[in-house]
């Protein structure tokens, strides 16, 4: 869903600068830029980071992370012991604990995502989860194995969740908390006693992939 005009964290005034300055200590010169991308005023003369660098900086900093290969090497598998389907990676923003800004694009853009792997052999299921901070150093790691008997079923859920946005009218910057409604896709692997929450954005390369993984159990199952 569209968010034209709606943001999340914008500080507005002289007062909240030192809250700025002290968000900014020791964080490194891209966690500074996603800080203020969501903090800085904007305004008739005030632009703020563009949106354009703020995906440069996510896409940097989840490059460097090199995160395939490091799923591979925390679930302790080699790639070619993992072919029965192509890899599956599914990206999405982690939203209860992220920082919101809708873009000039009227695209939604978050400070913290979801990075997940999901690998499948012969006779099982690998799944590796990253959650990125792009302002700050925490991280989450999770990695799963699972055989594919013990699998119930993979399942997409989609829902509305509604999230407070700041509305900024006009140049004059003045404003409202306005709760409004976030589209939200994930992946839910169950299985007994348990579910692993994947985030996703959903699209039809995401789908097709599901769907083999989907089609991929049954055949197990059925064996």
């Amino acid at each position: 869903m569209g968010c034209l005009g709606l943001l999340l964290g914008g500080v507005v005034g002289a007062s909240n600068k030192a809250a700025l300055k002290n968000e900014l200590k020791g964080k490194n010169s891209d966690q500074q830029q996603i800080i203020h991308y969501f903090l800085d005023e904007r305004g008739c003369l005030k632009k703020g980071i563009p949106d354009s660098e703020f995906d440069a900086n996510k896409k940097r900093q989840i490059n460097a992370l090199n995160l395939k290969q490091r799923a591979l090497n925390k679930l302790g598998i080699d790639e070619d012991q993992v072919k029965e389907i192509e890899p599956i990676c599914l990206e999405g923003p982690f939203y209860k604990e992220s920082r919101k800004r809708c873009g000039a694009d009227n695209l939604n853009r978050y400070s913290a995502y979801q990075i997940t792997y999901i690998f499948c052999s012969s006779d099982q299921v690998y799944v590796y989860q990253y959650t990125l901070n792009l302002d700050k150093d925490d991280k989450k790691e999770r990695a799963e194995e699972y055989f594919y008997k013990d699998i119930t079923n993979f399942t997409t859920v989609d829902e509305s969740e509604n999230y407070d946005f700041e509305v900024t009218k006009g140049c004059m910057k003045a404003t409202e908390l306005r709760r409004i409604p976030v589209n939200t896709n994930s992946l839910k692997i169950v299985v007994p006693g348990d579910a692993f929450m994947c985030s996703m954005i959903s699209s039809d390369e995401t789908e097709g992939q599901i769907q083999a993984l989907k089609a991929k159990l049954r055949e197990k199952k059925n064996s």
